[in-house]
């Protein structure tokens, strides 16, 4: 799969955040870009415009953006056989690629820092590109979630096309197609249970790190995650807070919403600061750092770009404190992401914690459904008086379409948590949920938004920040 600037792609789905990061990658670099989404219609959402904006022609799902032209037909995991737009394309003969073997062609063709892991990955891919970009270096950006940065300046936020050398890619294990990547540099966050069992998670972890030692790359992993750990070499660009021959994260202390900590590095000792809570943080930060080092930037200037970070858009936002509540929204939705999540608003709640969860699926949510009730009775505070228990909200679990078993409920969730003795709510409409815990919430308690894959779970997040608002104004 050669890349030529004369060639012609076609995105089935376009406005997913995977597919719109490299349909906008391409049309910066030259490429002619179209696609169709079944959201584009008489009132198509706002990233219609954004991507007409970059050139990118848009289409309705029924077959009429499709020609022989084409160089290829792009699609993900989701779009299905009878999708009107990929049968005309069989039928024209027109190549049709899968998403990863895009992804994986483009980084064949640019040097890529390809980020992999069971958590964290859009907020490391988002830190390293910071630094780059405040190291003058202009690199180039796909990510699965947006940067705030980029918000900012009217864009999506999932994607840059700068003029330097380095490409920053958030690489997906879920489908399994992180092992046709070929980066220069490759990093392993953590491996814990997500979308597969463990020891499936390690052979396609396994098979990443073969794939860049054998081609001679860099191969960078968390010491302090014991399934990564156990890819390390000892290398001298290895991170975590036990690595002593790599990036090293010392002395960590909470301040306030923000973090303080030190890094070591071949002697040298920096003092960081970032404006995001939780000790992974700091992890994530060791891990853009580590990757950053081995682009040529400095270890100060590490220092200095990531205490300007604004952050990923749904991961650990602060939303504000009314009348003594703090309000935070985050995208966690597996085990190991929502007990980090909790782990990071307890560092600055001096009450208690009123955490939501919406889980992103049927299938998820079966799947993980005792690892759920693990992390829930390990991380919030059931213990004591009723007043000053944690309280845990589950509202109805999302359901995206399609053919999904329909066999569990969110409510099966709060029972297994109720049944070890903790304080588990089932509220099936979640602005009524909301509205409860804005009831209950007093000065010092911090209420955690929790969920993934849902598009309107951000709007959500802003109707709760306003239920506070009022709440606040009434007191």
């Amino acid at each position: 799969m050669n890349l030529e600037p004369s060639q012609s792609y076609f995105f089935i789905g376009i406005a997913g955040v995977g597919m719109s990061a490299i349909a906008q990658y391409l049309a910066g670099k030259g490429f002619s870009v179209s696609g169709s989404d079944r959201q584009f219609g008489e009132d198509s959402p706002r990233i219609k415009a954004q991507l007409e904006q970059l050139g990118i022609q848009c289409f309705t799902q029924d077959g009429s953006g499709i020609h022989a032209g084409l160089s290829a037909v792009v699609i993900s995991t989701a779009i299905e056989e009878t999708n009107p737009d990929l049968k005309k394309a069989k039928e024209l003969g027109v190549p049709v690629w899968h998403r990863s073997e895009m992804l994986a062609a483009i980084s064949n063709h640019t040097k890529t820092i390809a980020v992999s892991g069971t958590s964290g990955k859009s907020t490391v891919t988002a830190m390293i590109f910071h630094i780059l970009t405040e190291a003058g270096l202009s690199p180039s950006l796909m990510t699965g979630a947006s940067l705030v940065s980029l918000e900012s300046q009217g864009m999506i936020g999932n994607a840059f096309a700068g003029n330097g050398e380095w490409l920053v890619v958030e690489a997906d294990e879920s489908d399994g197609t992180l092992v046709r990547y070929k980066p220069e540099i490759g990093l392993i966050l953590n491996i814990d249970k997500d979308h597969k069992e463990i020891a499936e998670l390690q052979n396609i972890f396994a098979e990443f790190a073969r794939n860049l030692e054998s081609r001679g790359k860099i191969l960078i992993v968390n010491d302090a995650h014991p399934l990564s750990k156990a890819f390390s070499r000892g290398r001298e660009f290895d991170f975590g807070t036990e690595s002593y021959c790599g990036v090293q994260g010392l002395d960590f202390e909470s301040a306030g919403i923000g973090i303080r900590f030190r890094v070591r590095h071949r002697g040298e000792l920096v003092r960081f600061e970032l404006p995001f809570p939780g000790k992974y943080n700091m992890e994530n930060a060791l891990a853009a750092t580590a990757c950053a080092l081995q682009a040529g930037v400095s270890l100060r200037v590490c220092a200095a770009a990531l205490k300007t970070f604004a952050g990923v858009f749904r991961r650990q936002m602060f939303l504000g404190t009314f009348a003594g509540v703090h309000l935070m929204d985050d995208f966690a939705h597996n085990p190991a992401k929502i007990a980090a999540s909790i782990e990071s608003v307890r560092s600055f709640t001096s009450g208690r914690v009123f955490a939501w969860f919406q889980p992103h699926g049927f299938g998820p949510a079966k799947f993980l459904r005792f690892d759920f009730k693990k992390s829930f009775l390990e991380s919030l505070h059931f213990s004591g008086v009723p007043e000053k228990k944690d309280r845990l909200y589950f509202s109805k679990i999302y359901y995206a379409g399609g053919s999904a078993n329909q066999d569990i409920s969110a409510a099966d969730l709060a029972a297994d948590v109720n049944q070890e003795g903790g304080l588990a709510f089932y509220i099936e409409d979640r602005d009524a949920c909301a509205r409860e815990m804005v009831k209950e919430a007093r000065a010092g308690d911090t209420i955690l938004l929790m969920g993934a894959r849902d598009p309107s779970l951000g709007a959500f997040a802003e109707s709760v920040k306003r239920m506070l608002e009022e709440a606040a104004s009434e007191k």
